[in-house]
């Protein structure tokens, strides 16, 4: 790897200095100056960055034995009290994904439809009302709310209705920490475990608040499952089957991960399924054509599973604005990849947005053209066994929560189309891409107006 390109550095400090919030932007333009594979240092950690295809693919087809969660991005997660089957390794790694893959079936989230489409009508009522009292729409709050509505109530069995509720301060606090965890995997010593500025100590409030939230929903799952018995053989949801498991002699589960999974599963549902949407709201709000023939297939289809238009939409935005642009893992031995001989412990940064334009190299490929996921020709190009486009990762660590993040965005996107047009607010300055843990939009100017059907 000494002999790969890359950033020159200074002494000691090495290529520090990237700010955390474009991260991932200056990792993809030095891949275009250095080519598909590089290094580079933060303070004494070496690391590899890579957009080859092959190497992404080894490395996700390898994991979690080969290839694990960086040791930083773990213990980060670990302070945080949510060292839970995100950060978890080996065998305790395969018992809580089993678990959590059990609780997150097709099946099950068919159970919670009824229950996603109610919160997905409250979601469509709020915004009405918001559009025809003049006032304006907070998208990308509301969106964040949403998804965290819906992740609560299908791992916890609860309705917190932080959609209307918002003096409920688990959203903000779920955001602000995903800032601090973003800054933290770039800062090139970890000083907040000797001294604490004010942001780290605010970082360990909203952790407390967030702890404290789930403990609550622990303890209203322990109070259902003693009044009904029954929920103990057939528990309801993720957290009554954790409980359950923890409650079980001999079963490797114990309280500890019970805490750390629903703060896990809090984490991942607010933010991911939220920025799609939103990034895909944006994108359409520039596309009037796209939108028109989006809108023309809602009202003609008669459910979910029949709108290809709705899926090339999703699949465009996650192409153009996937929310994990990047992804890291450390080798847990030496290894090889393609010729390049990684010793272990050294961190690979995998290029995902990137190795997909180079994969699949297109002419307007700056442009949003859902169209091209419905081209015979392009189908082919992406028809393969290798996958080229990840947005969810991919091997056995692929995100188990895939299924109920579609289903999020294929009932809301359908919902805005048949009930709203979508015009971006004049005068607004561009979006950003924010990278904080995941890459979510630095704003949402758009405005939504009841269509009139």
């Amino acid at each position: 790897m000494d002999h790969l390109p890359g950033p020159s550095g200074v002494p000691l400090l090495g290529n520090l200095g990237i700010k955390s919030h474009r991260f991932h932007q200056q990792l993809e333009s030095w891949a275009r100056e250095f080519g598909p594979i590089y290094r580079m240092r933060l303070a004494d950690r070496r690391i590899i960055v890579t957009s080859r295809r092959s190497d992404i693919a080894q490395i996700l087809h390898d994991r979690p034995d080969q290839w694990r969660r960086s040791q930083r991005l773990a213990s980060v997660i670990d302070e945080a009290s949510a060292a839970g089957v995100f950060s978890a390794e080996g065998e305790e790694w395969r018992r809580q994904r089993k678990l959590v893959m059990h609780a997150l079936t097709p099946e099950v989230i068919n159970r919670f439809h009824p229950t996603l489409s109610a919160m997905t009508a409250r979601l469509q009522r709020r915004w009405r009302a918001q559009a025809e009292a003049g006032q304006p729409q907070r998208l990308l709050r509301d969106l964040k709310a949403f998804a965290l509505d819906v992740t609560i109530g299908m791992a916890m069995g609860q309705d917190q209705d932080m959609l209307e509720h918002e003096d409920n301060p688990l959203q903000r606090d779920i955001e602000f920490l995903f800032t601090q965890i973003a800054r933290r995997l770039v800062a090139p010593i970890p000083y907040w475990r000797t001294f604490k500025l004010a942001v780290d100590r605010d970082a360990d409030a909203a952790g407390a608040r967030i702890h404290a939230a789930v403990d609550g929903f622990i303890a209203d799952a322990r109070a259902r499952m003693a009044a009904n018995p029954v929920l103990y053989d057939k528990p309801g949801n993720l957290l009554e089957a954790m409980l359950v498991a923890a409650d079980m002699p001999g079963s490797g589960f114990d309280e500890r991960m019970v805490h750390a999974n629903a703060i896990n599963m809090v984490f991942a549902g607010e933010d991911t399924t939220a920025n799609t949407i939103a990034w895909l709201l944006y994108l359409l709000a520039q596309a009037p054509h796209a939108a028109a023939r989006l809108a023309q297939e809602a009202d003609a289809a008669p459910g979910l599973e029949h709108m290809p238009y709705l899926d090339a939409c999703v699949q465009e935005a996650m192409r153009l604005k996937p929310v994990a642009p990047i992804l890291g893992s450390q080798a847990v031995q030496d290894v090889a990849l393609d010729g390049v001989q990684v010793p272990a412990g050294v961190v690979v940064f995998m290029l995902l947005r990137h190795a997909f334009a180079l994969q699949v190299p297109l002419d307007d490929g700056a442009e949003f053209r859902p169209e091209r996921w419905l081209e015979p020709a392009m189908k082919e190009r992406l028809d393969d066994p290798g996958r080229k486009m990840v947005p969810f990762g991919g091997g056995p660590r692929f995100c188990p929560g895939r299924y109920l993040a579609m289903c999020e965005i294929r009932m809301v996107v359908s919902m805005l189309a048949r009930s709203f047009t979508i015009e971006l607010l004049p005068g607004a300055p561009p979006v950003e891409e924010v990278f904080s843990f995941t890459m979510t939009p630095s704003a949402l100017p758009l405005l939504l107006r009841p269509r009139a059907l």
